[in-house]
């Protein structure tokens, strides 16, 4: 989450009279997260999240995230659907943006999980998993390997070296390996593909919500824990490994949707591509993010170290 697009409180208040969620009481912009702008409220009804669209979100992809979000809450996942207005429209328009009213959850994200969090975590994710083995929509992950090698162009080999020395020819590396041993009959499904904890709201050791779906997409489905487990199981930086948290981030997941032989024998591929995205899109931001937004940059180093530990232990995930 981020806020990129200034809306006025008179702005939002003529917002949300297209909806029966009452009237507005106060609004605060959110500054975690790169991607889209986002402003939580507080009406006479209740609390709300309203997210303005941003580049990254083609509006064309929005009926495939509304759909998504409804299957998952039709079948008992913890996830905030949009709201439609009295007319029955989702998909509104505010300030030049795409915009949605969300429902809120209650709950925060942590910033060092516990294995007891983890575990609830990886449960969550698994559950997500078996209750999107029926939805059949697809929507094409812009960010796999082809999106991989056009962000390393955009980036720059020079503006890469900036980041870290040797870096450039580190990405290049990695892309060509990556694209040559990706494993290509893994099962396929809806994922959501950004599960970092600060999109996970816990209450104690509980999950309370899974939010920000604006990367979900159809992709290998291992590929979403390996995700989430590069997002989990480290440090901040990414220079520490935390061997209890994956053994029970993967352990809830197989509690829920067990793991095949393949699936897990992929993983410390699937892991390098996962740390290798996140380094990439952080080394863009980091790059290109305007001046005076609203927006905590990322450190594209963090994934680097955890691309290099992958690279070099791939047993973690035999253990």
């Amino acid at each position: 989450m981020a806020v990129y697009t200034k809306v006025s409180a008179e702005e939002i208040g003529r917002f949300l009279a297209r909806f029966d969620v009452g009237t507005l009481v106060s609004a605060k912009g959110i500054a975690e997260g790169v991607e889209n702008s986002n402003y939580l409220l507080e009406t006479t009804k209740g609390k709300y999240i309203l997210t303005l669209y941003e580049k990254r979100v083609d509006p064309a992809d929005l009926p495939f995230f509304i759909a998504l979000l409804d299957h998952l809450a039709a079948h008992g996942c913890l996830v905030p659907p949009m709201i439609a207005d009295r007319k029955g429209q989702k998909i509104q328009q505010l300030c030049g943006r795409s915009a949605c009213l969300i429902v809120f959850l209650p709950g925060v994200s942590v910033s060092h999980p516990t294995e007891a969090q983890a575990r609830s975590t990886g449960k969550a994710l698994g559950d997500m998993h078996r209750a999107l083995a029926d939805f059949d929509r697809e929507r094409r992950n812009m960010l796999d390997h082809d999106g991989w090698r056009t962000l390393a162009e955009q980036c720059g080999p020079a503006q890469l070296e900036d980041i870290a020395p040797g870096l450039a020819q580190t990405i290049a590396r990695e892309l060509d390996h990556l694209d040559a041993q990706w494993p290509q009959e893994l099962p396929r499904s809806a994922i959501h593909a950004d599960l970092f904890p600060d999109n996970v709201l816990m209450l104690g050791d509980q999950v309370t919500g899974l939010i920000d779906f604006y990367f979900s997409c159809t992709d290998i489905r291992a590929y979403d824990l390996a995700v989430t487990h590069a997002a989990w199981c480290f440090s901040e930086d990414g220079t520490d490994f935390h061997g209890p948290i994956s053994r029970a981030l993967i352990g809830g997941y197989d509690s829920a949707f067990t793991l095949s032989e393949a699936e897990r024998q992929a993983l410390p591929l699937l892991a390098r591509g996962a740390a290798l995205r996140f380094l990439l899109t952080r080394a863009y931001d980091w790059i290109n993010t305007p001046a005076g937004a609203l927006v905590t940059r990322k450190d594209p180093q963090a994934f680097l170290h955890r691309l290099q530990y992958y690279q070099t232990h791939p047993e973690i995930f035999t253990i």
